[in-house]
């Protein structure tokens, strides 16, 4: 029974609705096709509507089965006998114009990300409109801590490259420096030359400190900083308005250069500091194994020191660049590389555009891109050693020079030995005043290469050389590139030392000739040393330890060979 009167009830609501819904018996995909066949509507509409109420009373349970396509309902699910009637027109218009407002709602969203990310790539080019960046506080717990001896570093290679850029360095340059014995007769004497290869040398050294900025930028928190790299280059092009500097750079620099300063101190407190730890460290293991009354008193001498040490560290620390934050830094050093490339451009003023068009002049001649300009130097030094030198050249002392010889420069030592005379007798002292001749000139090119070589690169280096690191203000003590043997043409710079090994050679030569002299005079006065002359000759013999000492013995006596044949 109550089965039966849920479905007769069922069937009666169904009807019912349907009825009350549509008047006329017409259902909702009908009123398409009456909207398009005008006047023959009304008779198949009443038609239809006589056949839809003898389906309705044949069968009832039928109309969910016909809308289930059209209700989104798949055939599977269970029918709770509510019937579901589809959306009317304007229900699907409304429908219809939310889709197209979210799809242009997400189109306008995913151009503002597009616009929001565009204007965080080109803040670094365009700034603002007054094209400076904006400094903000310094938060707590960004400091450079460990980081700043790499930016004193930095800034001391920004204010080399200042102080060479000054009207005193330039004006050395040019009346000194390119009318040097050294640079004339190893580079070039063509003086627009010199400038343009001292101007690249200049860009390269600027590429390198403007590259540190940039690293250093690209750490920032601030997005500001980012990509530096760009704004430089079209700051350098001219593809953006140029920047108004916020001070006096040389005044910013001195700025800078006193945070170095203090940087450099703690940099060596923190190495006493360190030392102290470890001793105390130290005295506390051996505290364990010893008698507490004996190691009282040293022990509190020891932490008085340590704790003084420590306050002289952390007050550094508040006074140097350690407790600076990066952000705080930037614009300086921002305003510093612009600065510098201005610089370049106006000292170098058409020597500038001829390097960026054609790069340095006639590099494949040259000794620093060969990787010969240390070696050559090194051959230089021990010549000069020699010379310098009161008592006579051991044989040690000419195989390791005669070992470090280039096969070039060897090769032209030996043609030249048999033709190489002096047209007047000479003494030792005699010969040595001619060698300086050139070593008083070649010397200091040879000593700058080997003070560029191993040039200060870490704050370390030169903050161990006490208070200013022993550096002149001017600058004057930085060495040019130009005075060492990196520009220096290959060519000219061999034909010089082989003269000086020619020279050598008969220094040597000069020297067996007035020992033996001396010898003779001496066996004269006194014949019984002759008894004791074999075993001193054999205290002086070296012993041949390996196989590679006898490669070294058998080429120096080959060239020895050739230099008593040219006797």
């Amino acid at each position: 029974m109550g089965a039966r009167s849920s479905k007769s009830s069922n069937t009666k609501k169904g009807s019912s609705h349907a009825h009350g819904h549509h008047s006329s018996g017409i259902q909702p995909h009908e009123l398409k096709q009456s909207h398009f066949q005008g006047d023959k509507t009304p008779s198949r509409m009443s038609t239809h509507s006589s056949t839809l109420e003898k389906k309705q009373t044949k069968e009832p349970v039928s109309t969910p089965k016909t809308n289930v396509s059209e209700y989104n309902v798949n055939e599977d699910d269970f029918y709770d006998g509510i019937p579901r009637f589809p959306m009317t027109l304007s229900e699907k218009s409304k429908s219809r114009r939310f889709r197209v407002s979210a799809r242009k709602a997400g189109s306008l969203g995913i151009e503002k990300a597009v616009g929001v990310l565009d204007t965080l790539g080109s803040s670094v080019t365009n700034l603002n409109s007054r094209s400076a960046f904006v400094t903000g506080p310094i938060t707590k717990g960004n400091e450079l801590s460990i980081l700043s001896f790499e930016v004193a570093n930095t800034i001391m290679k920004g204010s080399s490259l200042m102080n060479f850029l000054s009207n005193q360095s330039i004006r050395h340059l040019k009346e000194v420096v390119f009318i040097s014995e050294g640079v004339q007769n190893l580079v070039s004497k063509d003086i627009d030359e010199l400038l343009r290869t001292v101007a690249a040398d200049k860009r390269g050294e600027l590429k390198i400190f403007s590259g540190e900025v940039v690293r250093f930028g690209n750490r920032c928190k601030d997005p500001q900083w980012h990509n530096l790299d760009v704004y430089f280059e079209k700051q350098n092009r001219g593809l953006t308005r140029a920047k108004q500097l916020k001070g006096d750079p040389e005044v910013v620099m001195e700025q800078l250069l006193t945070l170095v300063q203090h940087t450099a101190d703690l940099y060596r407190e923190l190495s006493v500091l360190d030392k102290l730890e470890q001793e105390d460290q130290q005295k506390n293991l051996e505290g364990t194994n010893s008698s507490p009354v004996s190691k009282g008193h040293e022990l509190m001498f020891l932490k008085q020191e340590l704790k003084d040490q420590r306050k002289q560290v952390k007050l550094l620390k508040k006074k140097s660049l350690w407790s600076r934050s990066m952000e705080d830094v930037m614009e300086k050093l921002v305003d510093t590389v612009i600065y510098l490339n201005r610089q370049i451009k106006n000292v170098f003023e058409s020597a500038y555009d001829d390097v960026s068009l054609s790069g340095c002049p006639n590099m494949q001649h040259k000794l620093g891109p060969a990787g010969l300009a240390l070696h050559y130097a090194n051959i230089v030094l021990q010549i000069d050693s020699i010379v310098s030198r009161s008592t006579p050249m051991t044989s040690i002392a000419r195989s390791t020079l005669y070992q470090s010889l280039p096969p070039d420069i060897e090769l032209s030592f030996r043609s030249k030995l048999a033709s190489f005379h002096v047209g007047k007798e000479l003494d030792l002292q005699d010969i040595k005043a001619e060698m300086e001749k050139t070593l008083c000139w070649l010397s200091p090119v040879a000593i700058n290469t080997a003070k560029a070589h191993h040039g200060f690169g870490w704050v370390g280096e030169w903050a161990d050389t006490g208070p200013g690191g022993g550096r002149k203000p001017n600058g004057l003590n930085d060495i040019n590139r130009i005075e060492t043997f990196n520009h220096a043409n290959k060519g000219q710079t061999e034909f010089y030392i082989v003269d000086m090994l020619l020279w050598l050679n008969h220094l040597i030569n000069r020297s067996k000739i007035t020992a033996n002299v001396d010898e003779m005079q001496s066996n004269t006065e006194s014949p019984k040393d002759q008894n004791q002359k074999p075993s001193q000759e054999a205290s002086h013999v070296l012993p041949i330890s390996s196989s590679d000492d006898l490669v070294l013995e058998q080429k120096d006596a080959t060239i020895v060979k050739c230099i008593e044949g040219s006797e």
